[in-house]
């Protein structure tokens, strides 16, 4: 087998298997990935640098075909159904022989990586791919060793990207010639038939989100950063909702913008890179990401180009409407050097209420946190999805549901405990709409949400007069500086107030009607911190 790069662990492809491919790649640099990614034709550069890369049919996750082992490790700990979806041994054990005999022959790229920042509570991980452009991506999400580590590195977990690997469904127990499949016991992750990149960077993601509530972390599907005091601000929230481009303040310096872990001592990421959904990316309302666009170093999905000039159109869906940017987070300007910050003294549950019934901000109780985030609401919208031709309220348990291999009440007492040793201020910011319902009211403005946001985490906010809402229980403030009073109220926004009675009590039977499966496993406070439905 011939070894190309300059870094190789002593502990090699033999010992799992894929001693019989062509070559491997090992820990080559963002140059020579792109070299090798043109020359193998798996995509091209344009007129900035950025690598620009198509993913075929599978443009974002495949969540229908996921699937953990059920095994001794996992059996009692992983929360089985429709999310978690079972897969036996002897199926997996078919299918990693089949991805070993995928290999055989070809050229692979392998890049040895850390999952988290944090050296006491990281993963080990070795990612093995047939393109040059899946190790790049691998080698920008995840945070690379120094040199000196390489030479030793043992991994924990290995993972295995083929997209061109093609599952039968009849033999291997899958759902499509998709799979993504992992084995915590055995300590390893499979993903074959889709080239879409992000399956790599959740999987790891799942990895720690099974590892570390073991050890008293919580790991978040959250933005972070922190202010010019060390005040350190968590942002909850789900596709849409603003997660990334709220948290991406330049008053405050970031820590990540997607996947964090929260220790007795401080907030770190997990992540060496940012994944940025950029379709119709604004450079004016944006101006740090879209400068990613154009960068040396970042990889563009389902971006559309011109093939003579090689400009982008970040406004053409053809391809796709989740285009998506990868690139190092240091591309963003005032990051933070370490990759963590301090303790949170803020912590922000971010949702797009399309029915327009919640306050633009609300200040929670520990124990209407913890229900909040298990309840991980926000809505889609008509055109959002084939089918949709109405708002529907979307429940996805610690707003990151489909990354969670336990069950959402160890990540929600996990956070109500972390939030009571803190004094940890908790906060419902709604980036949806007010004014009546998608289709009649408005997008929340995002000059009133900068302005709450600022408030809160300037501490100004707490310190106001407050309402306690009638249906939700939570506190509303009646008066900020810079904010007109009315928009405070989402009833007084509405003409029609009957229109809007009948909404927020639409809404409400829908958390509670949700929140039933959880019941049995939060206490009293808890469950009483659910919204009234008369």
């Amino acid at each position: 087998m011939d070894v190309f790069g300059t870094h190789v662990s002593t502990y090699g492809l033999d010992q799992q298997g894929l001693g019989g491919v062509k070559a491997g790649h090992w820990n080559l640099g963002r140059a020579a990935l792109y070299e090798a990614a043109i020359q193998r034709q798996e995509g091209r550069i344009s007129k900035f640098g950025a690598l620009v890369v198509e993913t075929g049919r599978h443009t974002g996750r495949s969540a229908n075909d996921k699937f953990l082992v059920e095994n001794d490790r996992s059996r009692d700990t992983v929360w089985w159904g429709d999310v978690n979806r079972p897969m036996s041994q002897a199926h997996f054990d078919g299918l990693h022989a089949k991805f070993l005999k995928h290999f055989e022959g070809r050229d692979v790229f392998i890049q040895d990586l850390w999952g988290g920042s944090d050296e006491a509570n990281r993963v080990a991980v070795r990612v093995v791919t047939e393109t040059a452009w899946h190790s790049l991506f691998a080698a920008t999400m995840l945070i690379q060793p120094e040199n000196t580590e390489l030479a030793d590195f043992i991994p924990e977990f290995t993972i295995l990207n083929a997209p061109n690997f093609k599952a039968d469904p009849a033999l291997d127990g899958t759902n499509s010639e998709t799979v993504i499949a992992l084995d915590f016991e055995n300590k390893m992750v499979l993903i074959g038939g889709t080239a879409y990149a992000g399956e790599i960077k959740k999987s790891v993601f799942s990895i720690l989100n099974f590892l570390l509530p073991e050890r008293g972390i919580m790991p978040m599907h959250c933005s972070a950063n922190i202010g010019p005091q060390g005040d350190v601000a968590i942002f909850f929230g789900l596709s849409g909702t603003g997660k990334t481009t709220l948290s991406a303040d330049s008053s405050r310096t970031l820590i990540g913008d997607d996947e964090h872990g929260w220790s007795d001592t401080h907030v770190f990421n997990f992540e060496g890179g940012c994944y940025a959904k950029i379709i119709r990316l604004s450079e004016e309302a944006e101006p740090e990401i879209y400068a990613t666009t154009r960068r040396f170093g970042t990889i563009l999905e389902n971006v559309v180009m011109d093939d003579e000039t090689r400009e982008l159109d970040l406004d053409d869906n053809a391809l796709a409407e989740n285009t998506r940017a990868a690139y190092p987070i240091d591309f963003i300007p005032n990051t933070s050097a370490e990759n963590r910050g301090g303790l949170p003294k803020n912590i922000i549950m971010l949702t797009a209420d399309a029915f327009g019934v919640l306050p633009p901000v609300a200040r929670l109780t520990p124990e209407q946190a913890m229900y909040h985030f298990i309840s991980g609401y926000t809505a889609k919208v008509a055109g959002t999805e084939i089918g949709i031709k109405e708002p529907q309220a979307t429940f996805s348990a610690c707003f990151g549901a489909p990354f969670m291999p336990r069950h959402p009440s160890v990540y929600g007492n996990l956070l109500r405990k972390k939030i009571a040793e803190g004094g940890v201020n908790c906060w419902l910011v709604n980036t949806g709409w007010t004014g009546g319902e998608y289709g009649v009211g408005h997008r929340m403005p995002i000059q009133v949400t900068r302005t709450l946001l600022n408030a809160a985490l300037d501490g100004s906010l707490a310190s106001g007069p407050m309402r306690r809402d009638e249906k939700f229980g939570f506190e509303v403030p009646q008066a900020v500086s810079g904010v007109e009073a009315s928009i405070l109220d989402p009833r007084q926004t509405w003409d029609d107030k009957d229109a809007f009675d009948a909404k927020a009590k639409h809404l409400v039977r829908q958390f509670l009607e949700n929140f039933t499966q959880f019941e049995d496993y939060v206490d009293e406070e808890v469950r009483a911190a659910a919204p009234t439905a008369s």
